[in-house]
């Protein structure tokens, strides 16, 4: 028994809320798949991590009409216990970057201020565990970035790197992320909202 999920053409992050609303119907019952049709690779990816995360298996058959996503909770997931709603007193640390430089003023200064903060990042105690790229900031996590090196090194210590997929495309660098994951919505907000402290620069 499998639920289909149509998302050819739906902008992120549906096919992702699309998808997730599946899973969670069809729960109770032990081992139903749910089908998620997608065209394109960045959906692909936000999908799967989605459903791997929330302990699914996941099998790509690429078509001529679409890749196909075929996602099993098998009878671990049906099991699992209610996650409680509330956000725990200690949980993840998520630093959010929504431009590529830092502070408001003279944009020089601002970007020498945010070079110097990655650089001197990696070299602190207290790392965060997920840093989020939004609007201008996603400039950070492409080729040509000036703290590149800095991001690919804090990566190497398994830190996780989401740059925001709409905002990527809305300044034309998909093509050109060298760093990191291309997110969506869903994601960022599921992220900062279950973390256990949000800091924004």
């Amino acid at each position: 028994m499998s639920k289909t999920v149509d998302a050819r053409g739906l902008p992120c992050p549906q096919p992702v809320i699309l998808t997730r609303n599946a899973l969670k119907e069809s729960a109770p019952a032990a081992g139903v798949a749910v089908v998620t049709i997608v065209d394109n690779e960045t959906a692909q990816q936000n999908v799967t991590r989605m459903a791997e995360k929330a302990g699914s298996t996941v099998q790509i058959e690429e078509r001529e009409d679409g890749i196909y996503l075929h996602i099993n909770q098998g009878a671990s997931q049906a099991d699992a216990p209610a996650q409680p709603a509330s956000i725990p007193a200690q949980g993840p640390l998520v630093l959010v970057i929504p431009s590529d430089n830092m502070g408001r003023g003279d944009a020089e200064l601002g970007d020498i201020l945010i070079r110097g903060f990655f650089h001197t990042l990696g070299q602190v105690e207290s790392l965060p565990n997920t840093i989020i790229f939004f609007n201008s900031g996603v400039k950070l996590a492409v080729e040509g970035s000036p703290v590149l090196e800095d991001l690919q090194s804090l990566q190497e210590q398994e830190i996780e790197i989401l740059a925001c997929g709409t905002c990527l495309a809305h300044y034309e660098l998909k093509e050109k992320v060298a760093v990191g994951k291309i997110s969506n919505m869903y994601t960022i907000a599921e992220t900062m909202l279950g973390a256990g402290k949000v800091i924004s620069l």
